[in-house]
């Protein structure tokens, strides 16, 4: 039987909220007032230049978005995680993502996500999604402290094909045979790859690709 699977994006496709949501939620849990305020402020008045970056280059967003991390202690990060699931990462669920995650599983498809997202912060909601695998970004520490590097590979547009590529040699999945799913623009070479590519809730220009390509879209509220 042949092996396959199902690829998934995360923000925006599986839930609504993305990363700004998860940097806004650790700005507000600081210790202290002033450092909470300053923290906030920062990540309030770099948001324009993450709009900007993101247009650009996905991978030059990421790299210049996980900086705002520089400094934090990785027990405050990880202590944290499990309200980050409950508050926001949970409710932000879209309402047929477990239904498409579920039918795809009992299809025979290996379920996997790849994220920009830190990998420590979506932990609980893979488990929670019954996700098999995951591919996440991970920050550089330095004696418990970040230091704003994510290390490599950047899980952002290209990186994820290659990853697809590399993993389904390793683990014999067909590519003709398997599903990837995305939201952006930016996981093109992700979609392309796959036998069955799927738009879902896309925005515009991938909407006109997968209208080009007759590619499957889909609408999960």
């Amino acid at each position: 039987m042949k092996k396959k699977a199902a690829f998934y994006d995360l923000e925006g496709t599986l839930i609504r909220s993305n990363l700004v949501h998860t940097l806004a939620f650790y700005s507000l849990r600081q210790q202290g007032l002033w450092k909470t305020v300053k923290k906030t402020s920062e990540t309030v008045l770099k948001l324009p230049l993450f709009g900007l970056t993101d247009l650009y280059s996905r991978n030059v967003f990421n790299e210049f978005f996980f900086r705002s991390y520089k400094g934090e202690s990785a027990d405050r990060l990880r202590y944290f995680a499990d309200e980050l699931f409950e508050k926001v990462l949970k409710p932000a669920i879209y309402e047929g993502a477990r239904d498409l995650i579920q039918k795809s599983k009992k299809a025979g498809f290996r379920q996997i996500v790849l994220t920009g997202a830190l990998d420590f912060t979506i932990e609980k909601l893979m488990k929670y999604l019954e996700i098999d695998e995951y591919a996440a970004n991970r920050l550089e520490f330095v004696n418990g402290y970040a230091t704003g590097r994510v290390l490599p590979p950047v899980m952002a547009s290209a990186t994820k094909a290659r990853w697809i590529r590399e993993y389904a040699e390793r683990e014999g999945i067909v590519l003709s045979e398997s599903f990837a799913y995305s939201d952006s623009i930016s996981d093109l070479p992700m979609l392309s790859i796959v036998g069955h590519p799927v738009a879902v809730n896309p925005d515009f220009r991938l909407r006109q690709v997968a209208l080009q390509h007759n590619w499957a879209i889909l609408e999960l509220d």
